[in-house]
């Protein structure tokens, strides 16, 4: 559970940073902090090798999706824009593999997980984030909720 709502979703985020600067959870905890936030906002971070790293705990609720954070884990593949700032799907294969593992993780985790998607695809959000289609990727992939 993430606050008093059982986690029914998980939202694909990028860091919107080019792949040649270095991100990890402790650069968008700093960044989250100065943007008012308490701490990352985020439940999970992966890294261009496909380490993950720790963000918020499970139950804690995020601070990814206004307006849909109960109930909801994030996940921040790190990149998803090039060196001019625009949107691009420069994710590694390495963090592809770990989202798709991490997510087919935590839906064996919380069976009450039953959506999964892209911070674009929620309503009233106007990004380009996670930078790709979350829900082609997943058919194109195998990866089944």
């Amino acid at each position: 559970m993430a606050g008093n709502k059982p986690l029914t979703a998980i939202t694909v985020h990028c860091s919107a940073s080019s792949p040649d600067i270095f991100v990890d959870a402790k650069v968008i905890d700093r960044w989250h902090r100065a943007r008012g936030f308490f701490k990352i906002g985020y439940h999970y971070v992966i890294l261009r090798d496909g380490t993950i790293q720790k963000g918020r705990e499970d139950t804690e609720v995020g601070a990814h999706v206004e307006g849909h954070n109960t109930g909801n884990l994030g996940i921040c593949l790190v990149g998803g824009v090039n060196k001019a700032g625009k949107s691009e799907m420069n994710f590694t294969d390495d963090q592809m593999h770990t989202l798709a593992t991490l997510i087919l993780k935590l839906k064996k985790q919380y069976h009450s997980i039953t959506n999964v998607l892209g911070h674009r695809d929620w309503p009233n959000v106007k990004k380009d984030c996670p930078c790709f289609d979350t829900r082609k990727w997943m058919k194109e992939t195998g990866v089944t909720i």
